[in-house]
């Protein structure tokens, strides 16, 4: 393997995260990455558990002298969101990542770096390769399909662990420590589509929305993006305030936990008024992409004629539904918290629009630190999705992960950080959805917070890693295992 992390590498972080970054493991494909971890514990002659859903726990013994210190988990997740650009052909089912070095950060060429949660499996099997440090018990736990639900987690069996302190590794600011997460659900709309037939003296017009900024779901939800699905059913509303169309196809955005950077929608018009609702719709977006000039400056709206074949188009009812769906249910940030300065409290994102087996489905993930107040979200798209004669299925919810008043190991981590670094650190909650939740309601009386290295843009083919603070927080993490005695 052409090694190009390896003039940045630093104590075999980089090693270890070029190594998995050639295996694929977007969500739902957990078997090589799983076995790579198997196969890692066994040539290292580390005790190791891998369960049916494919989780690993990975064992070290407590280093001399800390035999009878609490020990402590090291946690995060395989998987990896699998988005690219459009000109890109990367198979994420067969092949493994393009990294580039790019000043201070490692990004991929054209699709996303899966650094979330990449660089915790890193840390963990850099740790677990040095027979130097000193360390009590380790507890590694590396999950399967989080960014899809939680299954792994969901699915973990705690019985035999012993560990008083769990360091989750599934954050994305240094000089943070996370102790609280927000819960969450997914939601889906389910629409039976009519049809009726294209007739000669129609016309087809594709709208197709894309150089979105994109992003998670829940991290940077209140940074103001646009959602691409919500954005083409505005501009098809009001289209409809003046011209005639059908729906023939619509679709935008293939993850849930990923704000849409991209949606497509082909309408049937009459053919002789084909140039002058082409028109209608470039001024429309003009006028939105104004807007948004300061948050999303590189939008992109192209209107093109069509000589494609479409034999049948959604009935008029059907399409009035569908736009209806997607502007007035609810998205974006929803409540911001009372108790947190600029946290967000509740949210939904609209991830994926699509057209299966002539039902159009409408993909929602619904997030909050309130329990009560996430089902309510989730009870007011079953509302809408009722209103308009379609189906609705709450799937995947995980509960949020409640702060704790009294916690030695978050203390712990803030008196290391202050030594290390000479300054404060920010002790705060996320809205995104953490693994902590789970396994705090399986294992109640452990001690968690979560810390990682600075990324950014993630979910999105712009996502980076920094390397220089991939390697302090490294450092970090090592002297706090240091310090628990």
């Amino acid at each position: 393997m052409n090694r190009v992390l390896a003039e940045i590498d630093y104590k075999n972080i980089f090693k270890y995260f070029e190594e998995i970054s050639a295996i694929p493991r977007g969500s739902g494909n957990m078997q090589a990455i799983s076995a790579y971890l198997v196969n890692f514990a066994k040539e290292h002659n580390i005790e190791y558990i891998q369960d049916e859903v494919l989780n690993v726990i990975m064992i070290k013994e407590a280093t001399s002298g800390y035999e009878n210190a609490p020990s402590v988990i090291l946690q995060g997740h395989m998987d990896m969101v699998c988005e690219k650009e459009s000109w890109c052909n990367h198979d994420f089912e067969k092949e493994g990542l393009e990294l580039v070095i790019d000043g201070d950060y490692i990004r991929a060429n054209g699709t996303t770096l899966g650094g979330d949660d990449g660089v915790a499996v890193a840390y963990a099997l850099a740790i677990l390769s040095d027979n130097t440090l000193k360390h009590p018990r380790l507890e590694v736990i590396i999950t399967t399909d989080e960014e899809t639900g939680m299954d792994g987690i969901i699915g973990l069996d705690t019985t035999n662990l012993k560990a008083k302190y769990m360091l989750n590794l599934d954050s994305e600011d240094e000089g943070v420590i996370l102790c609280s997460s927000a819960g969450g659900l997914g939601g889906t709309v389910t629409l039976p589509l009519q049809y009726e037939d294209v007739v000669d003296g129609e016309g087809i017009l594709s709208i197709a929305i894309s150089e979105l900024q994109g992003g998670h779901s829940g991290a940077e939800i209140h940074k103001n993006r646009t959602n691409a699905n919500v954005m083409l059913g505005r501009i098809l509303m009001q289209l409809g305030k003046s011209k005639e169309y059908a729906l023939a196809d619509m679709q935008g955005g293939n993850k849930h936990n990923a704000i849409p950077r991209e949606a497509v929608a082909k309408i049937v018009v009459a053919a002789a008024c084909i140039e002058e609702i082409k028109k209608k719709v470039e001024d429309i977006a003009e006028d939105i992409k104004k807007e948004l000039l300061a948050s999303e400056p590189d939008a992109k709206v192209e209107v093109t004629i069509c000589k494609d074949s479409i034999g049948k188009k959604i009935k008029k009812e059907c399409t009035d539904k569908i736009i209806y769906m997607l502007v007035t249910a609810p998205y974006g940030v929803l409540v911001m918290s009372s108790d947190i300065e600029g946290l967000v409290e509740s949210s939904v994102n609209m991830g994926i629009l699509r057209v299966v087996n002539d039902k159009m489905e409408f993909h929602y993930s619904v997030r909050s630190s309130i329990n009560s107040y996430k089902h309510y979200v989730s009870d007011r798209l079953a509302l809408l999705a009722k209103s308009i004669g379609a189906d609705y299925l709450m799937d995947g919810e995980y509960p949020a992960w409640e702060y704790r008043k009294e916690s030695k190991f978050r203390d712990l981590l803030t008196d290391v950080f202050k030594k290390q670094y000479n300054y404060e650190p920010v002790v705060t909650a996320i809205h995104a959805g953490l693994e902590c939740g789970i396994i705090s309601e399986k294992m109640e009386d452990l001690d968690i917070v979560a810390i990682g290295p600075d990324m950014a843009d993630i979910h999105t083919p712009k996502e980076r890693l920094c390397i220089s603070s991939t390697k302090r927080v490294y450092d970090y993490v090592i002297a706090v295992l240091e310090a628990i005695l």
